[in-house]
């Protein structure tokens, strides 16, 4: 990934169904050994599992950042995500808040209340910028895309 005047840009291939994405997740994650010009970037890999969560599920940075098997790198996730906006095919950002359930990444929408439009559009409540019945909501990758 490379920056162009600010704005984020990658070498991302063709879109690719949600089940694909998860074979290509999957097949990374799995190799013991991999040719680096074909190995995606982390930023490539944290815009992949963001794709694959639901409408109207949320995950956390560090539950993707567990999945990618780099624990400490929710940070890394976080960055990721702030460059999303300008990634083809789109990454539904807003999908993804802190561990208790708040929008921490709410300033890198277009606007203070857009990621929470988003989310209440698909049907998840959200009350003083945390997301209400967050365990209901809650989407872990680990689980979901089991290995």
């Amino acid at each position: 990934m490379d920056m162009v005047a600010g704005t984020a840009h990658t070498s991302m291939k063709p879109f690719q169904s949600p089940a694909s994405n998860f074979c290509s997740i999957k097949k990374f994650m799995n190799s013991a050994s991999h040719n680096k010009a074909d190995t995606p970037s982390f930023f490539e890999l944290v815009y992949q599992v963001v794709r694959l969560i639901p409408k109207g599920r949320v995950t956390t940075y560090g539950a993707i950042a567990a999945y990618l098997g780099s624990k400490q790198s929710s940070r890394a996730v976080g960055y990721a995500l702030n460059g999303a906006h300008f990634i083809k095919p789109k990454v539904p950002a807003q999908r993804v808040v802190n561990r208790n359930g708040m929008l921490s990444g709410k300033a890198h929408f277009e606007t203070p209340t857009r990621m929470q439009e988003l989310l209440e559009k698909e049907g998840v409540i959200v009350k003083d910028e945390t997301i209400q019945n967050f365990s209901k909501h809650f989407w872990d990758p680990a689980k979901e895309l089991s290995l």
